[in-house]
């Protein structure tokens, strides 16, 4: 169950139709979920597809690192260029090389003609706490049809694709996903969207209150030694510069401190933003409509971080661990704008 089922509203902006990444128009979201709780295998992949790419070969991004202990393939050439040639993939840490090299694939085979060089772009989580077992288990074929089998349907949240085997602020983490309407913008609403991939230590801050596993009689889910990471991905539906969405995607990564991450020594907590508006000369947003598209991102990446603890469940590992998603009853407790 989400936060605003069980009467909790994270800011003051409205939400889109769905509350989602997808309700920014041209952006599909797609999973492959793994997960056999008999072997201890909780992987997957998450896709996220802007359909402007069938048409152009690049569409406007930023990219921020907040911390860089991770394997976000295609990281440099992304943030020298403030271009997006690809999807963005979301998946485990040694499974993200295997799932670039199958979007390449996945991508020439698309393209006419091929391109002769291309960045893939693909993040990543360690999650070996619950999935040690299975260091690599995405194979081509999973990256494949979580890639076909993207929509704009409301996006499935919790423990599935690249979340599957997430532990985020002591609970079991997994994929969040949320978005807000701001205007004017360009001069009508805009909408932005967010989807977050978390899986990074710390403790959870529902408004002013800390709440922990401990204090709810749970055991904490997540390695002692904190080597998680975090990845939000924000879609706007309007035309904007590579060096605003820069910024942009920086108040994604900063937003998770919100709910109280801890940007740990082991943990790439990293921001990607994309316009999925194609635009050979985008304008320039002035202070004011940029600082609305920051409070949409910050009121988005909380809300999308909550809803992927509560929407996880739990998971009991063959080894003995436990990841206990978030309670309901702890949000209930705390009700009431943040």
């Amino acid at each position: 169950m989400r936060a605003r089922a069980l009467g909790r509203r994270v800011g003051r902006l409205p939400t889109g139709p769905g509350n989602a990444l997808t309700d920014v128009t041209g952006v599909l979201v797609g999973h492959t979920t793994l997960r056999d709780d008999s072997v201890g295998l909780y992987s997957g992949v998450t896709a996220v597809v802007p359909t402007a790419l069938d048409d152009r070969p690049t569409l406007a991004a930023g990219l921020h690192v907040a911390n860089g202990y991770g394997k976000f393939v295609g990281a440099t050439q992304l943030a020298e260029l403030g271009e997006l040639e690809t999807p963005v993939l979301l998946t485990s840490t040694l499974s993200a090389f295997r799932a670039a090299d199958a979007l390449v694939s996945w991508t020439l085979a698309r393209a006419v003609p091929p391109p002769v060089s291309l960045n893939p772009v693909v993040g990543e989580i360690n999650d070996g706490w619950l999935s040690g077992r299975w260091p690599r288990p995405v194979t081509e074929d999973h990256v494949l049809h979580a890639l076909g089998t993207a929509s704009d349907a409301p996006v499935p949240l919790g423990s599935v694709g690249g979340g599957t085997g997430a532990c985020a602020l002591g609970f079991k983490g997994g994929i969040g996903s949320a978005s807000r309407v701001v205007g004017p913008v360009a001069g009508r609403d805009a909408t932005v969207g967010v989807l977050v991939q978390a899986n990074m230590g710390g403790e959870l801050r529902l408004g002013d209150r800390t709440v922990t596993p401990e204090g709810l009689g749970l055991t904490r889910a997540g390695s002692r030694v904190e080597t998680g990471s975090c990845v939000v991905v924000v879609a706007l539906d309007i035309a904007c510069p590579a060096h605003q969405l820069t910024r942009v995607a920086a108040r994604g990564a900063l937003a998770l401190g919100r709910v109280g991450a801890s940007y740990s020594h082991g943990s790439g907590d990293y921001g990607l933003a994309f316009s999925a508006v194609p635009s050979d000369a985008p304008r320039l947003l002035p202070p004011a409509e940029l600082d609305a598209v920051f409070s949409a991102v910050r009121e988005a990446v909380e809300e999308a971080v909550l809803d992927a603890l509560l929407t996880a469940g739990s998971v009991h590992t063959p080894d003995g661990r436990t990841a206990h998603g978030l309670p309901a009853h702890a949000v209930v407790d705390t009700a009431g704008p943040s």
